[in-house]
């Protein structure tokens, strides 16, 4: 699913106000750290996760296993914080604008 523009600043707003539910580690990217990514993901929907990389480019190859992993869109990243949308299929918590 790919999220349209309007769609994406949408969520931005609504992410706004959200603290980072994953943190990942000195580790990066675990199997542990995507599969509490995807509860989290199923639950809300809509989540931030803080990258413990300082490394710029390591970020960016972590905001992409995540997303990739996971099935998720990215709808934003800003420094070490990224925002990810999946809609949940049984019980969807946000209505989207077309």
């Amino acid at each position: 699913m790919s999220l349209k523009p309007s769609q994406k600043r949408y969520l931005r707003g609504l992410a706004h106000a959200l603290s980072p539910v994953v943190q990942t580690g000195n580790k990066g990217v675990t199997p542990a750290v995507i599969a509490e990514f995807s509860i989290a993901l199923d639950h809300h929907e809509l989540i931030k996760v803080k990258l413990g990389s300082d490394d710029r480019t390591e970020r960016a190859a972590q905001i992409v296993a995540l997303a990739e992993s996971s099935g998720a869109e990215i709808v934003q990243s800003i420094g070490k914080v990224a925002c990810f949308y999946r809609r949940n299929a049984e019980q969807p918590k946000l209505a989207l604008p077309k």
